[in-house]
């Protein structure tokens, strides 16, 4: 597919390897833009549960050429199912094909989709230094002086920060900015063999815990569930996770009752307290801008933090394109991002909010629906 090209900068700056990152690198590349890529990680690794990739993600990657490979590796499903917690069917989500041939939804696991992400940065030869990040910004004469962790120094016409939610970039460059708050909800997860009667993408709700269960490859899934947080001085070791989760789905049936009946300490089982923020404008500060978890951290309700980076790594792009300066794309790609990422974090939130209230799975679900429809226009 031919693009335009980008002429208003050169060369240009990711900082973070994650998902937003990586898709503001290819996209900017692409368009003729001598990319630079660092992420803080030495192993440039990303943590082992599964992840969701709803229809409007799976289109955000069509327009990274990397859909083919997330259908070959991953669990492709048209259709997701709310359950009561004890395994009685509520409701069949409605979730239309948005575009011909797009699958409706879908998961993989996180390294997997981690690896083929890093295959597309490397298939356009975009230099990735690893175990470093930034120091030191200065806008200066129209581009960004840079020093970083290592101690050497680089120059660029744009710096992108996309290094997630406890941004470096953000603390040095956008003082307007906050961290992110917590929500009052924790997010378990566990990646294990898949139920043997589950077909597609399933919600669990009406418990003081909701639920829900991904198809992440032919025989895997990952499981998550949603928990009041409870701050404590120490993290749990893996018996603890394993016992405390374990106990957590003694009242559900269905697939997390199969689950919970055949989980083992091999399994992968995390647990981190849920955070967000809708980070006020401007998202850009001379030629330093904030894109993914650094600017619009979302909780995991509506199954599209990764989208909605992948999405603002396009339009950073599209928007450089079609600008005659960097002022004006960088305004642009604020423009087009901020009322739908603010929309979904939210709608996000508010069905967190409604969990811990103990709503019934018809308001939670109502809320859902109405978040997809606005996730499913065009971006």
């Amino acid at each position: 597919m031919s693009m335009d090209r980008i002429t208003s900068i050169e060369t240009a700056l990711v900082v973070g390897g994650g998902i937003g990152g990586m898709a503001a690198a290819a996209s900017l590349a692409e368009r003729g833009v001598s990319v630079e890529l660092i992420d803080l990680d030495p192993q440039w690794r990303v943590y082992g549960a599964g992840i969701t990739i709803t229809g409007p993600t799976l289109r955000a990657y069509r327009r990274l050429g990397l859909l083919d490979q997330i259908k070959a590796e991953g669990a492709i499903t048209n259709c997701s199912r709310v359950f009561r917690y004890d395994g009685t069917l509520v409701h069949d989500l409605e979730e239309p094909i948005i575009e011909e041939g797009l699958p409706a939804t879908g998961g993989i696991m996180r390294p997997v989709l981690h690896r083929i992400m890093q295959g597309k940065v490397r298939s356009l030869d975009i230099p990735v230094r690893l175990g470093v990040t930034v120091t030191a910004l200065e806008n200066r004469d129209g581009g960004v002086d840079v020093v970083f962790s290592d101690g050497t120094t680089g120059r660029y016409d744009l710096v992108v920060g996309a290094d997630s939610v406890f941004s470096r970039v953000r603390e040095i460059a956008f003082p307007h900015m906050a961290p992110a708050q917590p929500t009052g909800q924790g997010c378990w997860r566990i990646s294990m063999r898949k139920p043997p009667e589950l077909k597609g993408g399933e919600f669990y709700f009406g418990h003081d815990n909701p639920a829900g269960i991904t198809a992440c490859s032919p025989d895997s899934i990952y499981m998550w569930m949603l928990t009041r947080h409870e701050e404590r001085e120490t993290f749990m070791d893996e018996e603890e996770l394993f016992v405390t989760l374990k106990d957590l789905l003694k009242d559900f049936g269905g697939s997390p009752g199969w689950i919970r009946d055949n989980m083992t300490r091999d399994d992968w089982i995390n647990y981190r307290p849920l955070v967000a923020a809708m980070q006020p404008g401007p998202w850009f500060n001379g030629r330093i801008v904030l894109l993914g978890d650094a600017v619009h951290a979302t909780t995991p309700h509506l199954a599209s933090g990764a989208g909605m980076a992948v999405e603002s790594g396009i339009v950073l792009a599209e928007e450089l394109a079609r600008a005659d300066d960097v002022t004006s794309g960088l305004r642009g790609y604020q423009d087009r991002r901020f009322e739908r990422c603010r929309y979904v974090i939210e709608s996000s939130v508010r069905m967190g909010q409604l969990q811990l209230d103990h709503a019934a799975p018809e308001e939670v679900t109502k809320v859902l629906e109405s978040a997809l429809d606005c996730l499913n226009a065009p971006f």
